[in-house]
This record gives structure tokens, C-alpha cells and sequence, in this order.
């Protein structure tokens, strides 16, 4: 099974989950639509390309650790969306889970899929018990405070931005929880694979101001300019879009030569290589370090 089929298929089964006789419709709709069709699934891909690099002894535990995360990521879009925060009116190419729905039942979608993400972890924990823990552990402290996406959004209220804790845990946060889950749920030590999920966090930032900046709304399927509207610091308002484009390029090298030795090694960089390819807009493309 190719690692689009497994994440498709793990993350169907947890949302079936979630769907029942005494299930509000409305509500168990609004979950189906803020996951499915999904993006590029690029944080589960890196987790299970990582759990294989690794061995990947544990499928089915490998598998929850890509759904949970993905999840995760799901309800940080819904929440990111809604007035209080960017006030989008379109994801992926279609209203945003506010306008299709109602700010209140957006608000209970993104709460529903984070609490799903845990239970997702929960069921799946039997089967190597401490590596559920570290897993439930990891996406905990990605997810939360002090360092997880919700400390990266609330730098947006505060007076003055650290701006580089602002990226590492709005946009790094689950890039790190994608390579260290990914060596948790094999069995390995989580913590040298840190800096891949931070370096790849980080190349991710970047390639998104590029995107924000050069493309427009029907290729980025959202609302473009954002950082402009909102006053975002960003890379390309920072370096031009040759300097970011270079700044992409380091980075990238970075993070192939950060990799930790494992027996997928090789595999692996070849797949940091190719997600980096789809991540820049088709006019500022350059030759990836490596390749």
C-alpha cells in the first residue's frame, strides 16, 4: 500500500469513528468536510517516510501517529480560518468550515478533531504501550504550550513578536512532531530527529511566504497576500524573493544533511528533496541543493 493509501485510509476510519446514531449531523459533517479532501498530507507522509526509514515495525501504530497528527493539523486550519483569527473565506478551494457551516459549529469541529487526534493515539497505544505514551507526549507538547501551534498563534496578540519562536511553533511545531513521531512510533530515540522536523518546519515557512507572496487565490486555493493584509513579518517582505529563494536552498541542504543515520537514510533525503520541489511556486523554482 503506497503512504497516500494508508494515511487516507487510517484517517477515514478515525473520522467513521467519530460518526454514530446519537452523532449531531451537522457536526459530523463539518468533521468529514474540514478533513476530507485533504491537501498534500505532507506532515503524515514525512511521519510514515520516517517510521519506515526506521524499520516500521509497528504499522498500525505508525498509522495512528499520522492520522493524529494530520488530524491535529486539520483543526488548526478550522481555527486559523475563523474570524477571530485570519477571517478566511476559502481552504483547500472551497468555503472555509465557518462560512459552510457557523462560527460555533467551526469552533466544535477543530475541539472534535483535536480530541479525536488523542483517541486516535489512545486505541492504538495497546499495541506497544510506552511508545503510545511518548507518541501521545510528542503531539501533546507540538500541539499546546509553551511550544506547540497554540503558543504560535497566540504570538499573534502579543505587542512585540519573537519572531523566530513565533515560526518555530506556528509552522515548525508539527514538522518536528512528524519526524519524531515517526521514530517514536519505530522505536527510536525521538530526539535526534528534532532538528529534520525544524529544518524541514522551517523551509516550509519560507516556501509558503513565497507562495503567498507570488501566487494568487485559485492556485494557493485560499486567500493570497495575507502576510501583507495582516502585517506578517516574512521572508520574502525580508529578502526579496531571490534572497528567500536562496535562504530555501540552505535550509534545505540543512536539513538532507541533518538526517540521522538509520537504514532509510538515503530514501529519506530523496523524499526531503522531492516534497521541497512541490513546496516552491512554479516561477521561483531553482535546482534543490543534493540533487
Amino acid at each position: 500500500m503506497s503512504l497516500n493509501a494508508r494515511i487516507e485510509t487510517a484517517v477515514a476510519a478515525a473520522l467513521r469513528s467519530a460518526h454514530g446514531a446519537d452523532a449531531p449531523p451537522q457536526l459530523a459533517s463539518a468533521l468529514d468536510y474540514a478533513v476530507t479532501p485533504g491537501g498534500a498530507r505532507i506532515r503524515p507522509t514525512i511521519l510514515l517516510s520516517v517510521a519506515m526509514a526506521c524499520g516500521d515495525d509497528r504499522p498500525a501504530l505508525s498509522n495512528a501517529a499520522a492520522t493524529a497528527l494530520e488530524l491535529i493539523h486539520c483543526a488548526s486550519l478550522v481555527h486559523d480560518d475563523m474570524p477571530c483569527f485570519d477571517d478566511s473565506d476559502l481552504r483547500r478551494g472551497k468555503p472555509s468550515v465557518h462560512r459552510a457551516y457557523s462560527e460555533p459549529l467551526a469552533l466544535l469541529t477543530g475541539d472534535s478533531l483535536i480530541v479525536l487526534a488523542f483517541e486516535v493515539l489512545a486505541r492504538a497505544a495497546p499495541d506497544a504501550p510506552l511508545r503510545g505514551m511518548e507518541l501521545v507526549r510528542l503531539l501533546a507538547a507540538r500541539t499546546g504550550m509553551p511550544g506547540g501551534i497554540c503558543a504560535g498563534q497566540g504570538w499573534e496578540s502579543e505587542p512585540r513578536i519573537d519572531l523566530s519562536a513565533y515560526h518555530r511553533a506556528k509552522t515548525g511545531a508539527l514538522f518536528i512532531a512528524a519526524t519524531q513521531m515517526g521514530a517514536a512510533a519505530a522505536g527510536q530515540e525521538s530526539e535526534p530527529w528534532a532538528e529534520l522536523g525544524a529544518r524541514i518546519g522551517e523551509a516550509f515557512q519560507v516556501a509558503d511566504d513565497l507562495r503567498d507572496a507570488l501566487c494568487d487565490e485559485g492556485q494557493l486555493g485560499k486567500p493570497c497576500h495575507q502576510d501583507d493584509l495582516h502585517g506578517r513579518p516574512n521572508a520574502v517582505a525580508e529578502l526579496g524573493v531571490a534572497g528567500a529563494m536562496s535562504r530555501l536552498d540552505d535550509i534545505l541542504s540543512g536539513a538532507i544533511a541533518s538526517i540521522p543515520s538509520c537504514a532509510g537514510e538515503a530514501a529519506l533525503a530523496g523524499m526531503v528533496r522531492a516534497y521541497a520541489d512541490r513546496l516552491v511556486p512554479q516561477g521561483a523554482r531553482r535546482t534543490v541543493p543534493g540533487e
